[in-house]
């Protein structure tokens, strides 16, 4: 019985990466991670889209608690500051390693309950300049977690590739409608983590980059490129 273990926020793009795993995988199980970030509404949002996703493959749900990233700190994700762009080019919505260690740790649980396969959202095309981002750093990860656990492990990142709007549509061909509506009404992108305001491509603050990137994917996906 093939089986996956997916790194699964809350966010729109996990969740994407949740229901293609769903379709590929006879078992399917989830984590996620308490690192210390400002809002804990993906957390909250986690085990309400897996009730809506529920299904004889889903397995079980993990959290794990990587709060030294929120020691380490610095960042707009785990303090309160402004969202602002750095001296490195970077936003400092960028928590350094971040996407390193998660893999570290999923692995490492999978390793445990005999899972081979890894499925994260990193993406390159429709993305900040994370460098954890990058299809590079993800190989370099997958060879690093091989090689350290002496097990073969393969990180699918079916986003990779894929612009916001290409997302979207995934999603559709995925789960159809269900799909499109249940990541509309549940799913957490925004840095704020706004629950109140509610729009066409979700619930979010619409001022943070992360809400610009998913209006600008949803508007080109929905075919109104340019509307407000």
């Amino acid at each position: 019985m093939s089986t996956a273990l997916v790194l699964f926020s809350g966010g729109q793009d996990s969740t994407a990466c949740l229901a293609w795993a769903l379709q590929r995988f006879d078992h399917v199980e989830t984590v996620g991670f308490d690192y210390g970030q400002r809002h804990a509404a993906e957390l909250a949002a986690r085990p309400r889209i897996r009730t809506a996703m529920a299904s004889d493959k889903l397995g079980a749900d993990h959290v794990l608690a990587l709060d030294v990233l929120k020691q380490i700190g610095g960042t707009a994700l785990t303090d309160r500051r402004v969202i602002e762009m750095g001296a490195n080019g970077l936003p400092n919505t960028f928590v350094p390693g971040r996407n390193i260690l998660f893999l570290a740790a999923a692995a490492a649980l999978a390793y445990r309950r005999g899972i081979a396969d890894l499925v994260g959202g990193m993406c390159e095309t429709d993305y900040s300049g994370y460098p954890d981002c990058r299809e590079r750093t993800i190989r370099a990860v997958e060879t690093a977690l091989d090689l350290g656990m002496d097990m073969k492990f393969c990180v699918h990142t079916p986003l990779m590739h894929l612009d916001k709007a290409a997302t979207w549509r995934l999603a559709e061909a995925l789960g159809g409608q269900a799909l499109i509506d249940l990541i509309v009404a549940e799913t957490v992108t925004c840095y704020e983590g706004d629950r109140t305001h509610r729009h066409d491509w979700g619930y979010g603050c619409g001022a943070c980059p992360a809400c610009a990137l998913r209006a600008e994917g949803y508007a080109k996906y929905a075919g109104r490129v340019g509307a407000p």
